[in-house]
């Protein structure tokens, strides 16, 4: 299996961004850092979509099943067939959304693999025999970033941004006015403040170059976030 990964996702991921690397002028790690979590985030761009719209609609469904919870309430099996229903009239699949994070999460985990080999002088061997090594591999990004330091300011401004997509995130979930708010809901709103601490918790103790993928992909996911916003029109 760990060969399975290396081979179909680590080690493409990890040759792409050397090539971008060696392709950009002035050679910085840095920005072929951003360059790679961009080309990566577009691709997944369609399945993002779908599955933000697909909570959006399961969220306007929440007073529509909290009556059948309560219609249903003592009988489980009946319950489950309603719900079913509901979705099945209304054209959602509940599983729909998080099929796309599913499928995204490996190439995640192999893109943050391929970042971090990238930090260490000896990861050069894990390239194809076509692609030239590069002599160095300069780790200072954009004239001031040290990316194999750990950053307390990059970090800080991780957890920000991820504050505000995850206020975003929210406010685009958010049930209609005077309708119960569903448990996700809920419990999106208590992380809005929880999971950016733990952002930069893990961020302050992780090389700069890291830390500048995470950034880059939350700033792709707020203009992500607000152009669902602008195109996504609720059916009435």
């Amino acid at each position: 299996m760990i060969q399975l990964y290396n081979t179909i996702l680590f080690r493409p991921l990890f040759n792409l961004l050397v090539l971008i690397y060696k392709v950009i002028p002035g050679g910085d790690f840095g920005l072929a850092i951003i360059i790679l979590t961009l080309i990566i985030r577009f691709i997944f761009v369609p399945l993002s979509i779908k599955s933000l719209i697909s909570q959006k609609e399961l969220s306007r469904l929440q007073p529509k099943m909290k009556e059948l919870q309560e219609k249903y309430k003592n009988d489980k099996a009946a319950l489950n067939q309603a719900t079913m229903a509901l979705y099945k009239e209304h054209g959602i699949n509940p599983f729909s959304g998080c099929l796309p994070l599913l499928i995204q999460l490996p190439v995640l985990i192999a893109l943050y693999s391929a970042l971090r080999t990238g930090l260490r002088p000896d990861s050069l061997s894990a390239l194809y025999s076509f692609v030239s090594h590069p002599a160095t591999i300069k780790t200072i990004s954009l004239g001031f970033l040290d990316l194999t330091q750990k950053s307390p300011v990059l970090a800080v401004l991780a957890g920000v941004l991820q504050w505000f997509q995850s206020k975003q995130a929210v406010a685009f979930q958010a049930p209609a006015k005077n309708e119960q708010a569903s448990t996700a809901f809920q419990m999106n709103k208590q992380m809005l403040y929880f999971f950016p601490v733990m952002v930069i918790i893990i961020a302050w103790n992780l090389p700069t170059g890291l830390v500048l993928y995470w950034v880059t992909a939350t700033i792709f996911s707020i203009f992500e976030q607000l152009y669902i916003n602008k195109k996504y029109n609720p059916k009435p």
